[in-house]
């Protein structure tokens, strides 16, 4: 492989972070000019047919209609629940707890988004608790940088474990060299055991995510903007972060990959809610963000406006103020149980997903590419369920119902142009390859493989990472390069134990790649209206990003080698934490709005 090749591949993801994040420009702007440069590489360079570039376009454009279908069925249930008035509920709720916006968000975005991950994944926690943080309090920035934050941890075992059960299990099939590594075990015996070790490098790295959440929150949001303010709730942290990842790696350790997300999202729950109502762990300051009048105009996004018009409108307000806590969070607890029965109970699953439920568009162009839109099994579907199952439990009036119907058509056609630009360019990209030329992501692996050799363990999380952020998703990452991850770990001499952590690592990368993915990003900025701003964002979460990444590079290395990588895993996180803290920051810049 030539190193014009190499260079060629990067171009794409290259244009992406320099327009997007350097830059500053639009998401739409940016991915129009990547997908453009992946085309006319993918036909120059690549030798991709015509017929595979509009084949691979098409299945984009159809997988972007699913993502914003998702993304309406979210906004949708929120506005519901805020025409409904349930939302004062709710933020009565929050506030019985603590009025501390950190604790909020961690119970929101961490354990309740961790919950939803494991259900449903495919970026629904970040479309569904990004809005739900904006409507008690947050600002649309806020909201969704922290459940982009959360897009990490749980993702590995999101979807009842789809990453590892379809990503990992697929990237390694029909293949004869892993069969004879492995054997006397078969694929379906061994995947369990890279989801064990995928389950400790997350729990070992992802304890800390909730700290470094909220010091992130406190940072760009607070107004001092200190990380140290966010260090205050150190304990309560700590704590969440312990609560949701030590049931989950012991569910993945001896049940298997399906439940860890879920069940450690309900469990951390379960344990971390009814200690902070007795005051448990609790910061001893209460942290807020600064008066809504002073927040800087790049914060806000379609749903703060229409939120602080209904605060407003006291003489005309919306829906009923009677409703019970319990029955305000109703839309969310049938949503979490539809989620988990349709994806558990085998013989329903097989109906939503069977050919009698499936709409395919084969061999699209000639191309021999295949896309499945599979409705009734989208959680776009059961949000919008929920959504009028809710209609009659808060007794709405039809004209509250019918503006949430329309404001959320709005915010989703607002998202629309940048997805339809995003996904296309991804699936080119995946696609490039032809007859004895490598696809550009492989190209990449490959080229980054020869010119690291022996210490490849330190930068296969890095190819997770990289696939997630050019997939926008997990499972899309594991499923491509999972057997290179696996052919590299073995021509650089490791055991089948080695190898298993390589693979391992491949998932881990992958998940923290979610943090800055461009779908993940616009998706859930969609759902709080909050457009031109996804270069930004994922500014904020290369941060935690790269912790996450090198974290796993080093544990990684650990668990191959020993000796002293574990003390560097120690010194990297002691030396994240305290660079955060050492930080105080400056005050928020006054904005009258």
């Amino acid at each position: 492989m030539s190193m014009l090749m190499f260079l060629a591949a990067l171009v794409p993801i290259a244009a992406v972070f320099v327009l997007l994040v350097v830059m500053r420009k639009s998401a739409k702007f940016s991915m129009l000019v990547a997908y453009l440069a992946t085309v006319v590489l993918a036909v120059l360079l690549w030798g991709t047919d015509i017929a595979k570039v509009a084949g691979a376009t098409a299945n984009g454009v159809i997988t972007a209609i699913t993502l914003l279908y998702i993304v309406f069925g979210a906004i949708l249930l929120l506005y519901t629940v805020q025409e409904s008035g349930a939302i004062q509920s709710i933020k009565r709720g929050f506030t019985d707890i603590s009025p501390d916006r950190r604790v909020q968000a961690i119970i929101i975005a961490w354990l309740f988004g961790s919950m939803v991950e494991g259900a449903s994944g495919f970026g629904t926690p970040a479309a569904v608790a990004a809005p739900l943080l904006v409507a008690i309090g947050f600002p649309a920035m806020a909201a969704v940088m922290v459940a982009l934050i959360i897009q990490s941890t749980p993702v590995s075992f999101g979807a009842v474990g789809t990453p590892m059960l379809v990503g990992v299990q697929t990237g390694l099939s029909n293949s004869d060299t892993v069969n004879a590594a492995i054997a006397p075990a078969t694929l379906a015996e061994y995947v369990p055991v890279v989801a064990e070790r995928v389950a400790f490098l997350h729990m070992t790295i992802g304890f800390v995510i909730p700290l470094l959440m909220v010091a992130m929150m406190t940072r760009f949001f607070g107004t001092r903007r200190s990380f140290r303010e966010g260090f205050g709730a150190w304990q309560f942290a700590l704590f969440a972060g312990l609560a949701f990842t030590i049931p989950y790696y012991l569910v993945a350790r001896f049940l298997g990959p399906e439940f860890p997300s879920l069940v450690g999202g309900l469990l951390g729950l379960l344990i971390v809610v009814p200690a902070a109502r007795r005051g448990l762990f609790l910061p001893k300051t209460v942290f807020d963000f600064p008066a809504r009048r002073d927040w800087d105009p790049s914060w806000k996004g379609k749903l703060d406006t229409e939120i602080a018009h209904e605060a407003a409108d006291t003489a005309h307000p919306h829906g009923r103020g009677d409703i019970s806590l319990m029955t305000a969070w109703s839309p969310y607890v049938i949503t979490i149980a539809l989620l988990v029965l349709t994806r558990v109970i085998g013989p329903l699953k097989a109906w939503l997903t069977g050919p009698s439920t499936t709409l395919a568009f084969e061999n699209l162009f000639g191309s021999g590419i295949t896309s499945k839109v599979q409705l009734l099994y989208s959680p776009g579907t059961i949000l919008i369920l929920v959504s009028v199952i809710s209609f009659f439990v808060y007794r709405m009036k039809v004209a509250d119902f019918s503006r949430a119907w329309g404001l959320s058509a709005k915010t989703m056609i607002a998202a629309a142009p940048a997805l339809l630009l995003a996904v296309p360019m991804v699936q080119v990209f995946i696609n490039s390859g032809s007859e004895g030329v490598l696809s550009m992501p492989l190209t990449l692996a490959e080229g980054m493989s020869a010119a690291v050799g022996n210490v490849w363990p330190m930068f296969a999380a890095v190819i997770g990472a990289m696939g997630a952020f050019i997939a926008g998703s997990n499972t899309v990452s594991n499923m491509m390069f999972s057997l290179f991850q696996f052919s590299t770990a073995q021509g650089i001499g490791l055991d089948l134990l080695g190898v298993t952590v390589v693979v391992a690592l491949q998932a881990i990368g992958g998940a923290a790649g979610n943090m800055i993915c461009v779908h993940n990003v616009v998706a859930a900025s969609a759902t709080v209206g909050l457009t031109d701003r996804e270069g930004d964002l994922i500014r904020k979460t290369l941060v935690p990003m790269t912790y996450y990444v090198v974290q796993a590079a080093f544990l990684g290395m650990a668990l191959i080698w020993g000796g002293f990588w574990w003390l560097l895993a120690l010194v990297w996180l002691v030396v994240v934490l305290a660079s955060m803290y050492s930080q105080d920051g400056a005050p928020v810049r006054q904005t009258q709005s």
